[in-house]
């Protein structure tokens, strides 16, 4: 599909693509890597739609080599990777694991032969079963165990990626991991949500303490999900609503973050169900961080009781979510003056389409459509002075996608699951003549 010229000038500015651990590699029980909570939530019966797991998932643990090629071939500047904790140290603390640090350093060392920017983040979803027995992200030891899994890849891998996130989606861990029990590992508390929450922020916080403290000189960040939050009417109590929604959403983690506290009204709100902090810990979680990476896909529209969110949006994608692009300009110009974040990288948005492979062709407009529209949605943004740095699509391959299984394909690469086959979707040939388009303009 031929490159459109409409879109905005060409800037100074990083074009990637994005995987994770479990939703890709395979290999879950090879060269000792030990058992994660995804290992254990697919065995429950009913937990995946199609009853799959990520055991093989995209065997990109064995296809490794492949897969960079493929990458280059797509004239991808960056690649966003995730590493498996339960490969690396099988439980979550003490031994590691030499095959398992060693398969990282075969994927950046050959990203770098290929001239593509490793861009690492250290926990995507995949906590250690082993760690998870102890409590989980609801014990505060497991933030500490975090910061020296964060040390320990950071002295080996530290030297050669371009940066290191520690977590993605803090907030969806807590809410759809420990209060709705649709992923990992399957628990429904609100109290232990919130808990998570401040869990999950106090690890990021000490990891980068200790990233630091190990000579780590490379930007250091975090990555969260965000949207922008509508009242799904003008309501007054829709309107309070969203208000609360965003506190939970939004200013939750990044007034942490950021200010070093919590949302006034959301504690409030919460209640009883308010974590616990302890001391100086909140210090810790506003460790100076170099960049945030922002994961969009939609908006989020607030109801204050269970209705009809008016008509039916015109364009959705299969995961059922409205496609919303000014949605994202408008999130991050929120974001910049509320906030003033460090510098910014768009660290996922892509579309779930319907692919079929018709004649060794998959032909997903939709998407191709999708990720134009949300590319100009942030040079929008970045015109009207935001610093974003980068976009990566997700994901580069079809793969897990958690509790949907391999029911959803997000992928600009079409894996054919009984053979391993990667088919080039219509995306990928569209974002690689994007990419080289704009290599062109800046020369």
């Amino acid at each position: 599909m031929p490159y459109d010229a409409s879109l905005p000038p060409a800037r100074p500015f990083l074009w990637g693509a994005a995987t994770s651990a479990y939703q890709i590699e395979g290999a879950a029980a090879e060269d000792g890597r030990g058992p994660s909570i995804w290992d254990t939530f697919c065995r429950i019966p009913g937990a995946i739609a199609d009853a799959s797991s990520g055991d093989i998932a995209c065997d990109h643990y064995h296809r490794l080599d492949s897969d960079l090629d493929l990458m280059r071939g797509l004239g991808l500047q960056a690649y966003r990777f995730s590493v498996s904790w339960s490969r690396v140290q099988p439980a979550g603390a003490g031994a590691v694991n030499p095959p398992g640090l060693g398969f990282y350093d075969r994927l950046v060392d050959g990203l770098l032969e290929r001239a593509i920017a490793p861009y690492l983040t250290l926990y995507h979803w995949d906590l250690p079963q082993a760690l998870q027995d102890r409590g989980g992200w609801g014990a505060r030891d497991t933030a500490l165990r975090f910061a020296d899994y964060a040390a320990l890849v950071g002295r080996r891998l530290g030297d050669r990626v371009a940066s290191i996130a520690t977590h993605n989606e803090p907030g969806v861990v807590a809410e759809l991991g420990h209060q709705t029990g649709v992923h990992a590992p399957g628990l429904r508390e609100r109290r232990l949500a919130m808990q998570v929450t401040h869990h999950l922020l106090l690890g990021h916080g000490l990891a980068v303490q200790a990233l630091r403290a190990v000579g780590t000189r490379l930007p250091l960040g975090i990555v969260l999900s965000a949207a922008a939050v509508h009242p799904a009417t003008g309501d007054a109590a829709d309107v309070a609503q969203a208000r609360l929604e965003d506190g939970l959403r939004v200013r939750w983690t990044l007034d942490a973050l950021m200010h070093g506290r919590y949302p006034a009204d959301v504690l409030e709100h919460l209640g009883a169900d308010a974590p616990s902090v302890r001391g100086d810990e909140l210090d810790s979680v506003r460790a100076p961080i170099d960049f945030i990476g922002l994961n969009y896909y939609t908006r989020t529209l607030a109801s204050a009781k269970p209705r009809r969110l008016g008509p039916a949006p015109r364009v959705v994608t299969d995961m059922g979510w409205e496609v919303v692009p000014q949605g994202l300009t408008e999130l991050l110009l929120r974001l910049h003056r509320d906030y003033r974040l460090p510098p910014i990288y768009i660290t996922e948005c892509g579309a779930a389409c319907r692919d079929r492979l018709d004649d060794g062709r998959v032909h997903d407009a939709q998407r191709v459509d999708f990720i134009r529209q949300h590319i100009a949605a942030v040079e929008r943004a970045v015109d009207a002075g935001v610093d974003v740095r980068g976009f990566f699509v997700w994901s580069l391959l079809d793969n897990f996608e958690w509790a949907h299984g391999y029911s959803k394909r997000f992928g600009l690469v079409y894996v054919d699951y009984p053979t391993q086959r990667r088919v080039l979707k219509d995306s990928a040939l569209w974002y690689r003549e994007f990419i080289a388009s704009r290599q062109q303009q800046r020369a």
